[in-house]
């Protein structure tokens, strides 16, 4: 038991260092112009569509209902039957989605406009989750429906700015455990093939990242193994960082070289470099542990062959361990209903969690649905609608964790089992970042609310939510 409580004392002064650290990070941004894109209607003329040709009241009217639901400024409660359940609702809109997919699929464009209009008479950016939901997967069928022809695909489409984006992924990251499972998973894994090499590794660490992602994950590694190390006895932490441009790269390791310069008895050094550079002149030290991190980065590749590549790479690099996490999915770009179900589920899933982190009332969970997922449910409804016909451009490659195991073992990697510590210590994540309370719990008897379960004997963590996986982390090695 104490041990226990000792393992929370630690989770929890490691959530405040992510915390504080992320912060920051908000500090040290500045906003950049909001580009806004107006509503002409002047500019609506006859829409034509594989032959069909649409009169102008019906996209009128549908723009019309969208315009007045995002000027919305109170709750809207819907339509709740007699007993006061929201349920029947929830699932007519649910339903009405479906035909609504199944229609612009079929590119019957008179009733997907019909349906879209009623969906939009109905469902709230400020309503509950499930109406969220909608609202947001309703904008990725209207665009679609539109085309990249219609003078209003970028007024749906509009992308929150940088900023924006950030800012929304940092609320996320700090109010819910998605995020923070997956990287303390991961650094436990590391941690633990650090301390198995400790007599024979000169106390180096190296971790090769590559989706460095402004460095969110490495403060509570840092602090880690800094309680490991003694001022007589300092621990060396080096990170190959690869990002998307040298302004992410520069801040990253600005905040990191700054956090690190609390624990003096660990020297810590960051080198950067821009996605799809040559990873030559890395520098390995003598004997030093060396990690590979790809927790949420093969799915970012644009093709099975570089994915293919990147493990070969990751292969030749000859690491201790390599951390691999990636969320649960299975979505073919070249099959928009199937991919269109398995987003549902999914975003579904985690519009619901949020409930479980913030109010509905929140400004910040408005933002997290409308900067975070939205803009990656219209992306990804939209992934094939590129000029030249190129998916990859536009996909990211979600896939199963059957999946990700297979390639990993066809590359001659084999999996590590994930220690009682690791699970334990997710399962206090939950804890603190959650309403859930209990620290033990059966996972085939508990469908409320997030859980963590192991998989493939132990080789894996995940986190769930209800009856949804949503992440898997996961440990490998050399075989």
């Amino acid at each position: 038991m104490e041990d226990t409580e000792e393992e929370e004392e630690f989770l929890a002064l490691r959530l405040a260092i992510v915390a504080s650290d992320s912060c920051s990070v908000d500090k040290q941004r500045k906003r950049k112009r909001i580009t806004r894109v107006s509503l002409n209607s002047s500019n609506i003329s006859p829409y034509h569509h594989e032959g069909c040709c649409v009169s102008e009241g019906k996209i009128f009217r549908l723009l019309q209902m969208r315009e007045q639901m995002l000027k919305l400024d109170h709750k809207r409660k819907g339509v709740v039957d007699e007993d006061g359940n929201n349920n029947n609702k929830g699932l007519h809109l649910i339903h009405l989605l479906l035909i609504t997919a199944t229609a612009v699929d079929e590119n019957n464009v008179s009733l997907a406009l019909e349906n879209l209009t009623e969906l939009y008479q109905t469902v709230s950016l400020t309503g509950d989750s499930v109406q969220r939901v909608v609202a947001h997967f309703a904008d990725g069928l209207a665009a679609r429906l539109l085309t990249r022809r219609s003078p209003f695909y970028e007024m749906i489409m509009k992308q929150p700015t940088e900023e924006e984006e950030f800012l929304a992924f940092t609320d996320l990251y700090r109010v819910s455990p998605y995020f923070q499972l997956a990287h303390f998973t991961a650094n436990q894994a590391i941690l633990e093939a650090f301390e198995d090499q400790i007599e024979n590794n000169n106390r180096a660490l190296h971790v090769i990242d590559f989706d460095v992602s402004y460095g969110f994950q490495w403060p509570s590694l840092i602090q880690s193994l800094s309680e490991k190390a003694t001022n007589g006895n300092r621990i060396s932490f080096r990170i190959t960082g690869f990002g998307r441009s040298i302004e992410e790269l520069q801040e990253t390791e600005n905040r990191l070289v700054s956090f690190s310069k609390s624990f003096r008895n660990l020297v810590f050094e960051f080198q950067g470099l821009i996605r799809g550079s040559r990873l030559v002149n890395i520098r390995k030290k003598k004997h030093e542990t060396v990690a590979a991190n790809l927790v949420f980065h093969l799915n970012t590749l644009k093709n099975y062959l570089k994915i293919s590549d990147t493990l070969n790479l990751v292969r030749s690099i000859k690491p201790t361990i390599v951390t691999l996490v990636e969320q649960e999915g299975s979505r073919s770009p070249r099959n928009f209903l199937s991919r269109f179900m398995e987003s549902l589920h999914y975003f579904a899933a985690m519009f619901d969690s949020l409930d479980d982190c913030l109010p509905q009332e929140s400004n910040k969970r408005l933002s997290i649905e409308k900067n975070y997922l939205g803009k990656e449910i219209k992306s990804m409804l939209n992934c094939d609608e590129s000029d030249n016909g190129n998916y990859d451009n536009y996909y990211p490659r979600y896939e199963r964790m059957e999946t990700w195991k297979a390639r990993m073992e066809s590359h001659e990697f084999g999996g590590i089992k994930m220690s009682s510590k690791s699970l334990i210590q997710a399962k206090l994540l939950l804890k603190i970042r959650t309403h859930y309370c209990p620290l033990q719990f059966d996972e085939e008897n508990n469908n409320n609310g997030f859980k963590v379960f192991e998989r493939y004997d132990g080789k894996a963590i995940s986190l769930g939510w209800q009856d949804r996986c949503l992440l898997t982390a996961t440990a490998w090695h050399c075989v």
